[in-house]
């Protein structure tokens, strides 16, 4: 399948049911009997079902790949495609495994498909078996938007296999709650991990399908691998949309304002403070037991999600964001004050930074500039370029309009 083919008829059918096209809609998309909400690619059965009808395939979701209140499998299932496997991600099919932790391959009970984990602690390929049970993967996976959400690392993982394997990949489009905002720098690719694959900012504000694109598009796979791509895009959707989930991502990401957090604080695990793991409160608090004077404290406990959190049972004096304005978390996209902040506080010099801190920085300069006082607008301002490069680069990738 030529990708530069598939990618102008994907633009077109955007075009076609932008809202108030009638012809469209008298056309028989029934996407677009709606002008207003968003309409998520796993939605568009007109679009992708022919496509796949005949073929063996594999499904890469979760619990976040829902149709309305139905799961994209139940969808596919009864459009009569036919799926041979399913691929899971970090925190499993159900999702509600904790973040980094192995989950082990089954079967799903409600249709007895066989679940192929891709987060077991073993390999993050498949095996060459279960490659030879299908001819296309589809990928249907709720993303936030951030270089070290591990989704897109397996979407791109998986993408690989593919190419290896001669298989086609479908990703079904989903919103990105992060979309508007570009920050961070590009990641040191002597870094790479888990938590950072590709030369992409920390907020990159693609989806998941225009990530997939440009993976493909700049020889992002393995050796420069090439995959015969589909991407069906949302409807409905800009870069300007407010997207509210309709469920969480993750465990630890339980509300619009933790995603919006998300960029900020998640530096913390690379770090002894606590950020709210094991409260209901996960990525919109921070503290430790040694930290003074903030007038805020909680104590983390095991859950289901967070079994083993950082500071367990401990009680921890720290700072409250749960009242910041969701609009003002948007827009100050990374915020490393929150960080500097706990970093004075403690006072234990460069034990206050982990290795991870790095992975998840995706730079090792940063916590030196920490370190000698430089403050956040500083340290923002020497990865200025990263952000103006990349968003020039991403440029005939991009799905949506501003």
């Amino acid at each position: 399948m030529n990708v530069l083919f598939v990618l102008s008829a994907v633009a077109l059918s955007l075009l076609a049911c932008r809202p108030g096209n009638t012809a469209a809609s008298n056309a028989g998309t029934s996407a677009c009997a709606d002008d207003t909400a968003v309409v998520v690619g796993a939605a568009r059965t007109d679009v992708y079902v022919p496509l796949l009808r005949g073929q063996r395939l594999a499904l890469l979701s979760n619990h976040t790949g829902l149709v309305g209140n139905r799961h994209v499998l139940d969808v596919m299932l009864e459009q009569g495609l036919d799926v041979r496997v399913i691929f899971s991600p970090e925190h499993g099919f159900r999702g509600n495994a904790d973040a980094g932790e192995h989950v082990a391959s089954s079967v799903d009970e409600q249709t007895g498909i066989p679940i192929a984990s891709l987060y077991d602690g073993k390999s993050p390929m498949p095996k060459r078996e279960t490659m030879d049970m299908f001819d296309v993967i589809v990928i249907d996976l709720q993303d936030v938007g951030l270089r070290f959400y591990t989704y897109y690392v397996t979407m791109i993982n998986l993408m690989d296999a593919a190419a290896v394997h001669g298989k086609q990949v479908v990703v079904l489009d989903r919103p990105n709650p992060n979309i508007m905002t570009v920050d961070g720098p590009i990641l040191d690719m002597s870094l790479k991990s888990g938590v950072g694959r590709l030369p992409i900012p920390v907020v990159y504000g693609m989806t998941m399908g225009e990530l997939a694109q440009m993976a493909l598009g700049e020889g992002w796979l393995g050796e420069g691998r090439r995959v015969p791509l589909t991407v069906v895009p949302c409807q409905h959707y800009t870069r300007r949309t407010r997207y509210q989930l309709p469920v969480a991502p993750s465990p630890n990401l339980p509300n619009m304002l933790s995603i919006y957090l998300y960029p900020s604080t998640c530096f913390f695990e690379g770090t002894p403070v606590s950020l709210g793991r094991g409260t209901d409160w996960p990525f919109q608090v921070y503290g430790h037991p040694a930290m003074r004077g903030h007038g805020f404290s909680f104590t983390p406990r095991s859950r289901p999600g967070a079994k083993t959190p950082p500071c367990l049972d401990q009680e921890c004096h720290g700072t409250d964001l749960r009242d910041l304005d969701p609009e003002a978390a948007i827009a100050q996209g990374i915020n490393l004050e929150y960080v500097i902040d706990a970093y004075h506080d403690l006072d234990i010099g460069e034990r206050f930074f982990t290795r991870f801190f790095d992975l998840l920085m995706g730079r090792r300069d940063v916590k030196q500039m920490i370190i000698d006082g430089r403050t956040a607008a500083e340290i923002k301002a020497t990865w200025a370029d990263d952000v103006a490069r990349f968003k020039q680069q991403r440029q005939p990738y991009l799905l949506y309009e501003e």
